[in-house]
């Protein structure tokens, strides 16, 4: 049966661990849109000595799953702080797929664009920093959000680092209270209420870049 005031002693356990998932997320997207648009970049430009082992490399993280490689890293470096840690793989992880996000956004940028640049002897990096990233980033911004969704319903995969996000918190609370049903309900619902309408965000903006492509 629901308890209600289970429930609503489970509230600020389960909010404190929603704090931790957010920055997780955030900072964890961050280093895989900066991380991921180098890797575009160097599998793009860079020379085939050094674009072939990174693509490998992002193939590898790609192929293999998220929950492996947290406890791979885990042994790895032990010392490192778990929520740290926890964010640099999810960085990377998501990195990898992020690079073929941008690859096909840069691949987006019509032909006679490029054409145009060179005709105009543009230095190399003025074509990249002020006509081709910025449309290749417009062409893939939903499908980025898609990613950030994702990446923030992952992150119940750091608990088994010891990270105290959210659905760790909520196990904790359900485990010395013997209230599972209502800390696990609660997360759900947190999880729910915070991805919902950033999914509505996304189809909209896809939407209108669609409309006006």
């Amino acid at each position: 049966m629901w308890d209600g005031e289970a429930a609503w002693a489970a509230l600020p356990t389960v909010l404190e661990g929603f704090g931790i998932t957010l920055v997780a997320t955030v900072l964890g997207f961050g280093v895989a849109l900066l991380l991921g648009l180098v890797l575009a970049l160097v599998g793009r430009a860079a020379p085939r000595w050094v674009a072939g082992p990174v693509n490998a490399a992002a193939a590898f993280v790609r192929s293999t799953p998220l929950l492996v490689q947290l406890f791979a890293a885990w042994v790895l470096v032990p010392a490192l702080d778990a929520l740290v840690l926890g964010v640099l793989v999810l960085g990377v992880h998501y990195a990898a797929y992020l690079s073929e996000v941008y690859r096909t956004g840069i691949d987006s940028v019509p032909k006679g664009q490029w054409e145009a640049c060179t005709a105009l002897s543009l230095p190399r990096r003025r074509v990249w920093r002020a006509v081709v990233l910025p449309q290749a980033v417009r062409n893939v911004l939903p499908p980025l959000g898609n990613y950030a969704v994702s990446m923030f319903k992952e992150t119940p995969l750091l608990s088994v680092i010891t990270v105290h996000e959210m659905v760790h918190e909520a196990s904790s609370f359900g485990s010395t209270h013997f209230a599972y049903l209502e800390s696990f309900t609660l997360a759900a619902a947190v999880f729910l209420l915070a991805s919902w309408p950033t999914s509505v965000l996304v189809r909209r903006l896809e939407a209108r870049l669609a409309k006006g492509a």
